[in-house]
């Protein structure tokens, strides 16, 4: 099974090294020297990596082959594809692969069905699950520990507790500081002088 371990980003220097846009929570195993990774768009790979360290918190990897930057440039938008046993588990039994997750029923805590995980987006800040609803809308859930309390693998579901609004727009409660101002102010308006 092949899985998306990262993505090139932009040029760093003059010696063909560039930054990555790690997509897997073990880039020591995936992305280490000697690694060999098919890409998309096939045409530039395989590639192999050459060197690797971090560098302001981003890192930066060296491929076999790429001596410029020139040449490192042309590789920007590339993902680095790793070939996986389709057996294999994260370490950490809080993590999981894409794979694993891909299917899941989304239910609430008492059993509602919300709809089925059809993607996931890795954004910076956490992962997105994109749930297919029954009626063919989509909803963002955020993967985080707050909202998705469980992940089953052998039941093939995923239980969430969604704040107000998440799952159903009408139950969304907006804070405004008008209204905290006017009843600050009506408080205020009441005391005795």
């Amino acid at each position: 099974m092949q899985l998306v371990v990262a993505r090139i980003g932009r040029a760093h220097g003059i010696k063909g090294e560039v930054t990555v846009e790690v997509r897997t929570d073990e880039p020591e195993l995936r992305l280490g020297p000697g690694a060999v990774l098919a890409t998309e768009p096939a045409s530039t790979g395989p590639l192999t990596i050459e060197t690797g360290r971090v560098h302001s918190g981003r890192l930066l990897l060296r491929f076999e082959g790429v001596r410029d930057r020139t040449a490192a440039e042309a590789l920007r938008n590339t993902l680095l594809i790793s070939e996986v046993d389709p057996e294999e588990l994260p370490e950490d039994p809080e993590e999981f692969y894409d794979h694993q997750l891909m299917d899941l029923d989304v239910v609430l805590a008492d059993g509602t069905e919300i709809g089925r995980i059809t993607e996931i987006t890795h954004l910076p800040s956490q992962d997105l699950f994109i749930v297919e609803r029954p009626d063919g809308t989509e909803v963002m859930i955020p993967f985080v520990e707050e909202i998705v309390s469980e992940i089953d693998l052998e039941e093939q579901r995923a239980v969430i507790t969604p704040p107000p609004g998440l799952i159903d727009e009408s139950e969304a409660v907006v804070a405004s500081s008008r209204d905290d101002e006017a009843a600050a102010d009506g408080a205020e308006d009441g005391k005795d002088d």
